[in-house]
């Protein structure tokens, strides 16, 4: 009869002390690639953890040269009052209007233009149409927003030339007076700043793509563009699921200078969004904790965005970014 043989298995506490010494290896073996992150938490913690600090004043009637601990308290008052604004809501529909139309149209052109741009054979032909693209993404907003006026100009604008020129209008079109206009004329500036600077992304991820796997499509006889929709566009899927959510998180973020710049007061009831209203109703007005509260929905809805559109990728396909 064959020996009954106990194993002892170690003790926690040794299994503990063997995964610390593994884990301080680890470390040692990498110490460079945590040096060189020490900046960025560094900048992490002092421009996004510190002004956390700041959240009290949502919660206070805050002026200033008095210490934060040392103002007058309120509780949600702030809440309540920007929750009963009539304005509020109308400048949350504009935010979501113009965030969906750009999340919609800020994916799908570059993707578009990035699947074209990397059937290009010709290497000279390519850079050039790289270059030409990123271009205007170092343009300030400042100068794209003169250029976009000029150009829809009443007085002598090439947008109303052109169409004068093609009989399609009889006089020209004050474009930038209609406000059921101003969130295509925002997407479509967008659009055309930031579509060759947005497609960088997806040339990296095409770029790893095996290319055996088009051999064996062309092989297979699968042409141009069924090679491009059962292989390329499977082979970016995780890249563009990872911008998708975290694009997601920022529909109520999208900041203010393009509104701020393009806008006038015969469209301001479409082109303020959230953030140009705390700026209006709270920091021009001295109401401090007003726009404080502003930024504390705008935070805390972006984390739900967020973890709800993780969540809905996880369910559906058992894969998480976070």
């Amino acid at each position: 009869m064959k020996p009954l043989t106990i194993r002892h298995d170690p003790v926690p506490a040794e299994a503990a002390l063997r995964k610390r010494g593994t884990f301080v290896r680890n470390m040692l073996r990498q110490k460079y690639l945590y040096l060189m992150s020490v900046p960025f938490v560094i900048w992490l913690i002092v421009f996004s953890y510190v002004p956390l600090w700041g959240w009290l004043m949502a919660f206070q009637t805050y002026k200033p040269g008095r210490g934060i601990l040392d103002q007058r308290w309120v509780g949600l008052n702030n809440f309540r009052e920007l929750f009963t604004d009539d304005r509020f809501y109308l400048v949350l529909r504009n935010t979501l209007g113009m965030s969906v139309m750009g999340l919609v149209a800020g994916f799908t052109i570059p993707i578009l233009f990035a699947l074209l741009l990397n059937e290009i054979r010709g290497s000279f032909f390519k850079r050039s149409i790289q270059t030409i693209s990123y271009l205007p993404h170092f343009v300030s907003w400042v100068v794209v927003a003169g250029l976009v006026t000029k150009m829809l100009s009443m007085d002598g604008g090439a947008l109303n030339q052109l169409l004068m020129a093609l009989h399609l209008i009889d006089e020209p079109v004050q474009f930038l007076a209609k406000g059921t206009w101003f969130w295509g004329i925002v997407t479509a500036s967008d659009v055309w700043k930031e579509t060759g600077w947005n497609s960088i992304i997806y040339l990296a991820a095409m770029a790893g793509i095996d290319p055996e796997m088009y051999e064996a499509a062309t092989v297979d006889g699968a042409g141009r563009f069924k090679r491009m929709w059962h292989i390329t566009l499977p082979g970016i899927r995780p890249t563009f699921m990872v911008l998708l959510i975290l694009s997601i998180g920022n529909l109520i973020s999208i900041g203010f200078e393009k509104q701020f710049l393009l806008g006038n007061k015969l469209v301001i009831d479409y082109s303020e969004v959230l953030d140009l209203y705390a700026l209006n109703y709270g920091i021009n007005l001295s109401r401090y904790s007003y726009g404080t509260a502003i930024g504390i929905f705008n935070s805390v809805v972006s984390i739900i965005l967020v973890l709800t559109a993780n969540g809905i990728y996880k369910r559906v396909t058992k894969e998480t970014i976070i």
